[in-house]
């Protein structure tokens, strides 16, 4: 978010937390993207702003937190004193969450492996109604193939895109058996290391395809210490994830601070991981 529009996000979620009775003296930023990630202190809870228009991811996440309580999933709670309500103020869905105390330099790939294992089976204990992940495909090659959505992307990169996200897409998406209820985006930013060990936040993401999808967004290492991983298929699976992402980048309305960063490291990203795909 802009400065402006981040400053209203932050006096939003001090006004829910203060009908709470949480008391918050300090607002830290802790991640600034489309939506905002805010701990508020002393109370301890992370509050997450997005937009108005996002409500219904913000209500989806929650209702997913709700459903994984109690089946030992690694990921982090919604706030008890606040409820799984999200809440509305000043064009901001507000949902309040535990703050967890980020502990050690980062997380080995066989504990990233197991995070991600636990969270699987845990998501096999529960029954959700959500999109494929080929549905996140397509919606990016939609924002790719409409130049009133994209105005700013070169011919040679919507090319490129377009061929990745509609030709690879299709291919990888072929196959239904291995599906099951995924996190979505298990990248490093959403993977934290707290004194409960290894847990996963940003449940918006939820949807179904098979755990290579997942593995795609973890570090190479991870998929070397999960048993029975389709290699290959991380390998396709991760260049569709920087397609999508360079899609996002390229979008009229993106709100991502430094895109245009973002928008050369996509491509860059997404050339390096086709060419660790095999032939077609």
């Amino acid at each position: 978010m802009e400065p402006a529009e981040l400053r209203r996000a932050v006096e939003a979620a001090r006004a829910i937390a203060s009908e709470l009775d949480l008391r918050t003296d300090d607002v830290i930023v802790v991640h600034n993207s489309d939506r905002v990630a805010l701990r508020l202190a002393p109370c301890d809870v992370l509050a997450r702003v997005a937009p108005a228009g996002r409500l219904a991811e913000s209500e989806f996440e929650a209702e997913v937190a709700r459903r994984l309580a109690g089946t030992d999933a690694p990921v982090a709670e919604v706030e008890p004193r606040a409820g799984t309500r999200v809440q509305v103020r000043d064009a901001f869905a507000v949902s309040l969450w535990t703050y967890y105390e980020p502990v050690g330099s980062g997380i080995s790939p066989a504990d990233y492996a197991g995070v991600l294992m636990r969270h699987h089976a845990a998501l096999r204990r529960i029954d959700l109604a959500v999109p494929r992940f080929t549905d996140r495909i397509a919606r990016a090659l939609r924002e790719v193939n409409d130049r009133e959505r994209s105005p700013e992307l070169p011919d040679s990169h919507r090319e490129l895109l377009s061929g990745t996200l509609g030709e690879l897409g299709a291919a990888v998406g072929v196959e239904r058996a291995g599906d099951q209820l995924l996190h979505g985006e298990p990248h490093p930013g959403n993977v934290l290391g707290t004194k409960r060990g290894p847990l996963l936040v940003d449940l918006a993401t939820c949807c179904r395809g098979p755990v290579e999808f997942d593995l795609a967004h973890a570090p190479e290492e991870v998929a070397e210490h999960y048993p029975g991983a389709d290699h290959d298929l991380i390998h396709r699976c991760r260049a569709l994830n920087w397609a999508m992402f360079s899609a996002w980048r390229w979008r009229r309305d993106d709100r991502m601070p430094d895109r245009e960063r973002w928008r050369a490291e996509g491509l860059d990203r997404l050339r390096a991981a086709l060419g660790r795909c095999g032939p077609g």
